[in-house]
């Protein structure tokens, strides 16, 4: 059992660093907490001292069991941004939701039709309910996981259109990683959207923040599912490339953007 977690934590490990290029911290702790069954369960990041992750995982667990777990790549991808000083525990959230189906799909482990079946079946859960006030003032569970993540996803969108592709929003997290920002630090917000928009030579980042944060703002999910060309028919996922953002979904996931 102990090899099975330990080339469970390996495996993670891997993909983070495939994303980022780099592991996020020198020297990250894992403290694999023993239970019942045979997956792993709730997870917790913690900095400042130290990068340190507190995972439950089945004391009986299989690499078949553990092979297709999301949870410690999740908790790892938080490692690679700063403590967020202000209510912006949505960023943090977010961010690692939608990069652990992103780097998962780029080492191999989804496919893309497994991601775009994730995000168009939960990224609803993260549209602004009754009594929103913007993801800063709305600590739900909706908003600040798939509320983050939606953020992070129009982001993209957003930086790949404007850039012809040339930029992403990965540029943005691994510039903000290269100035020192990873969880053993505590940033404001404001520092993370600057260093993260001068690497993609646009403002997405903080023109998306100061629309966001204090006010509920709508997304038509359809029409951007429509104009990236994927859709879900009959339980299953199709790609249309000649919808006029294919090439950004394509990018987005790891796919050839030719």
């Amino acid at each position: 059992a102990d090899e099975v977690i330990a080339s469970w934590v390996e495996s993670a490990a891997h993909t983070v660093e495939s994303y980022y290029g780099v592991f996020p911290v020198r020297r990250l702790l894992v403290l694999a907490r023993p239970t019942g069954g045979t997956a792993a369960g709730f997870g917790t990041t913690m900095g400042h001292s130290g990068a340190a992750i507190a995972i439950d995982v089945g004391a009986r667990s299989s690499a078949a069991d553990l092979e297709n777990d999301w949870v410690l790549v999740h908790e790892m991808m938080h490692t690679a941004l700063p403590d967020l000083d202000g209510p912006q525990h949505w960023l943090e959230e977010g961010l690692a939701t939608y990069l652990e189906a992103i780097a998962r799909r780029r080492a191999g482990i989804r496919t893309s039709e497994q991601v775009w079946a994730e995000w168009i079946g939960e990224m609803p859960n993260g549209l602004p309910q009754a009594g929103d006030r913007g993801l800063d003032g709305t600590p739900t569970w909706g908003r600040t996981y798939w509320g983050g993540a939606l953020f992070c996803l129009l982001a993209d969108i957003e930086i790949r259109r404007r850039t012809n592709n040339e930029h992403s929003l990965g540029d943005a997290l691994r510039a903000i990683l290269a100035a020192g920002g990873n969880i053993a630090q505590s940033w404001p917000i404001e520092r993370v959207l600057e260093l993260g928009d001068a690497a993609t030579g646009v403002t997405v980042l903080r023109e998306q923040y100061a629309r966001m944060a204090h006010a509920p703002v709508p997304v038509d999910l359809a029409a951007i599912w429509k104009s990236l060309g994927v859709a879900e028919r009959a339980g299953s996922i199709v790609f249309d490339d000649t919808a006029p953002l294919a090439a950004v979904r394509r990018g987005i996931v790891g796919e050839s953007v030719q």
